[in-house]
């Protein structure tokens, strides 16, 4: 499902040179649940943001569901995204001057041929996969922490992706709601098939996924 070869990236300024990722191979099989390790700094996020075609390497080539994707412009890569990713944030990323299904609907708004009945139709059911159906006039503010990421998920999902990217989706909550929300992406990963890689600091929460990648330095260890 998704391929790296000898992905390499450096941020340069005019006095430093900064390698953020140093030949990275990897092989994510569809329908993995694989969480990446590592200590701050070691690049995880920038992997992850790489796999989500947010940012480029600076060389090395990915190849997403048997698509050669490095070198789309970034029109097509925009369309890769809509159509292929999901994405979850530590910080949610919600909008607060919208409501919890106009939140979710976003990602629908940038799809054409889909009407505004079919774009509310596919909230409701995704929020309905996430415990939220009652919620859908609430705004963010409104929330608690794990409901919020819950509505991230619904957002994540609600195109149908292939693949979620989770950056440290249990980072900003409790114990008891990042079980919530760990035990809502392993339901989608058994039941729907999703291939879902996530970033994150916590053991507990790793040991519960089918693989994990360790980071250090920009470089994967194991």
């Amino acid at each position: 499902m998704i391929h790296l070869s000898n992905i390499e990236k450096v941020y340069r300024t005019k006095t430093i040179e900064t390698i953020a990722l140093n030949n990275i191979n990897l092989n994510i099989n569809k329908g993995e649940f694989v969480a990446i390790m590592g200590p701050s700094g070691c690049g995880k996020s920038t992997l992850l943001n790489i796999m989500g075609l947010l940012d480029a390497p600076t060389r090395g080539s990915i190849v997403m569901d048997d698509q050669q994707v490095t070198a789309l412009s970034r029109k097509k890569l925009a369309l890769f995204r809509n159509l292929k990713l999901g994405f979850i944030f530590q910080s949610y990323h919600l909008i607060n001057d919208l409501s919890v299904i106009d939140n979710v609907e976003l990602p629908l708004l940038y799809r054409k041929g889909i009407s505004g009945t079919e774009r509310r139709k596919r909230a409701l059911e995704a929020l309905e996969k996430v415990g939220l159906s009652a919620r859908t006039k609430h705004y963010p503010n409104q929330l608690s922490g794990g409901q919020r990421q819950r509505v991230a998920i619904a957002r994540a999902i609600i195109g149908n992706p292939e693949i979620i990217l989770a950056d440290e989706p249990t980072g900003n909550l409790d114990s008891a709601m990042g079980e919530e929300v760990m035990n809502l992406m392993l339901h989608l990963n058994k039941t729907d098939g999703t291939t879902i890689v996530m970033v994150t600091h916590d053991e507990l929460m790793a040991k519960k996924t089918q693989r994990v990648i360790h980071f250090f330095d920009g470089q994967q260890v194991s």
